[in-house]
This record gives C-alpha cells, sequence and structure tokens, in this order.
C-alpha cells in the first residue's frame, strides 16, 4: 500500500505516518522509485499508535512495545516501564470519571427542582 492509502484508511495524515517512521515506529519497504510501501497491516498498526498516543505514552515506550508485541518476548524492564505505565493510565481513567461525575451532579442540578444553579440561555 502506498503512503495516502493507509493514511486514508487509519484516519492519520500523511505527515503524521512521516513522523511515526522518524520515530522509528514504522518501517515502509521502498520501491525503485523511492515510494513507500506498507503492508496492509500497518494500517491496524497506525491505529495501535494513535491509541497509545492518546493514552499518553511517548513515542520511546512506544518504540520499546512493538517488537514485543510481534514477537512475544519482553525484558523485566519493560515490563516494568509498561506496569506503570498502566498505572499512570489508571490514575488518568479514575480522574476522568470523577471529573464526568462532577459535571453529572452538576446537570442534575440545573436541570432538576430546587435551589441550585439557575440557568441562564445567551
Amino acid at each position: 500500500m502506498r503512503i495516502g492509502e493507509v493514511a486514508a484508511q487509519a484516519g492519520v495524515s500523511v505527515r503524521a505516518l512521516r513522523y511515526y517512521e522518524e520515530q522509528d515506529l514504522l518501517h515502509p519497504a521502498r520501491n525503485s522509485g523511492g515510494q513507500r510501501l506498507y503492508p496492509p497491516a500497518a494500517v491496524e498498526r497506525v491505529r495501535l499508535i494513535q491509541q497509545f498516543y492518546a493514552a499518553g505514552l511517548p513515542s520511546r515506550v512506544i518504540r520499546e512495545m512493538l517488537p514485543c508485541m510481534d514477537s512475544g518476548d519482553v525484558t523485566t524492564a519493560l515490563l516494568n516501564r509498561l506496569a506503570s505505565e498502566r498505572d499512570r493510565i489508571d490514575r488518568q481513567a479514575r480522574e476522568l470519571l470523577d471529573v464526568r461525575d462532577r459535571l453529572d451532579a452538576l446537570i442534575a442540578t440545573a436541570e432538576g427542582p430546587g435551589p441550585g444553579c439557575t440557568r441562564v440561555d445567551a
């Protein structure tokens, strides 16, 4: 697959794919004309990279994780780092749930009868 096809199917920009290549997260082949060629599995790999970035994982951790995801082999140091990242994500998820609960309470107060927030439409 060419770079534009992968970008379209994965829902990212061509620039993002080039960045992932610079970060050593993707490794496309090149044809005789120098164009990047990606295997079909690259689309799912890009989506996975996007999810890891969205969760706040840095490139260096993602770069270390990807080979072990393919091979199943993991070092103790990487396993410890991954556990630390998982714990951070768990804390972040709890904090987001707390914020959601506070928003729900505010919405209920504003929509419900009795004292509370006064609804003012602008």
